[in-house]
C-alpha cells in the first residue's frame, strides 16, 4: 500500500535560519521518508564507481527489491567470482551508501 503524506504542524513550520542546501535536501528526505529510495537509487546510479569498471561493463541490469540487490551479468566465470566475494560486495555497497540498505546480493 502506497505511503501517504500526514500533515503535521510541526513539520510545517519554517525555519527562521538560513540552511545549507545540502542539509536542506537531507531534511526534506527524511521529512518525506525518502532516504530509503534515494540511497537505492544512488546504488544502481554508481554502480561503477562503486564496482569498478570492468565489473560495471559486464553488467546487463541491476535493480533492487525488498533489501536485495539483483544483478544479472554477462560473464559465467565473474558471477562465480563475485559469489565468493558476496559478504563483502555487501559492506562494501552498505559502506559506500552510510547505512544498510543491502541484506543479499543475488545474481542472475
Amino acid at each position: 500500500m502506497a505511503q501517504v503524506y500526514q500533515y503535521n504542524r510541526e513539520n510545517a513550520k519554517r525555519s527562521t535560519k538560513a540552511l545549507p542546501l545540502k542539509q536542506a535536501i537531507e531534511d526534506m528526505l527524511d521529512l518525506y521518508k525518502l532516504r530509503s529510495k534515494f540511497n537505492e537509487t544512488y546504488i544502481v546510479a554508481y554502480w561503477e564507481k562503486i564496482m569498478g569498471l570492468p565489473i560495471s561493463s559486464r553488467t546487463t541490469q541491476i535493480y533492487i527489491q525488498d533489501k536485495k540487490l539483483f544483478v544479472q551479468l554477462d560473464s559465467s566465470p565473474l558471477r562465480n567470482e563475485l559469489l565468493m566475494a558476496k559478504s563483502k560486495i555487501v559492506t562494501l555497497i552498505n559502506k559506500e551508501v552510510g547505512e544498510d540498505i543491502i541484506e543479499d546480493v543475488i545474481f542472475l
